[in-house]
């Protein structure tokens, strides 16, 4: 199968060798995302939350792909009280979709500013 790597360009991904998103076949995984500036500081996290899903949405339609083929997604908060605000967002985009989703509080993301980071999988439909 051929493999088509996806890059938002971001300041990651090429130093620490990873894209975006990778598409196999008619799988799209797309890596975990994070609000980008002006969208960090200062914000809370459904703003981040909505960033990072945008983010996402670009990256599955470059795939040829789109947010109605997401069958899974994880999500990560550094703290569960924002989980409805997270999760609101998450609803805004998925809600008639409906995707398997697990959320999960971590210790900590990459930069302390960030506050979710969301990953999708998707299946496109013939």
């Amino acid at each position: 199968m051929k493999r088509q790597n996806i890059s938002s360009g971001g300041p990651y991904e090429e130093p620490y060798g990873y894209s975006r998103a990778v598409k196999v076949g008619n799988q799209v995984h797309v890596a975990g995302t994070c609000a980008q500036p002006p969208n960090v500081e200062g914000v809370g996290a459904y703003v981040q939350a909505v960033d990072a899903l945008n983010t996402i949405s670009v990256a599955l339609t470059e795939a040829g792909a789109s947010i109605a083929d997401v069958v899974r997604t994880r999500v990560y908060v550094i703290d569960l009280n924002d989980a409805d605000h997270v999760m609101r967002a998450h609803g805004e985009v998925f809600g008639e979709i409906r995707p398997a989703c697990t959320l999960v509080q971590v210790g900590g993301l990459l930069d302390p500013k960030l506050l979710v980071e969301i990953e999708a999988y998707a299946v496109i439909s013939d």
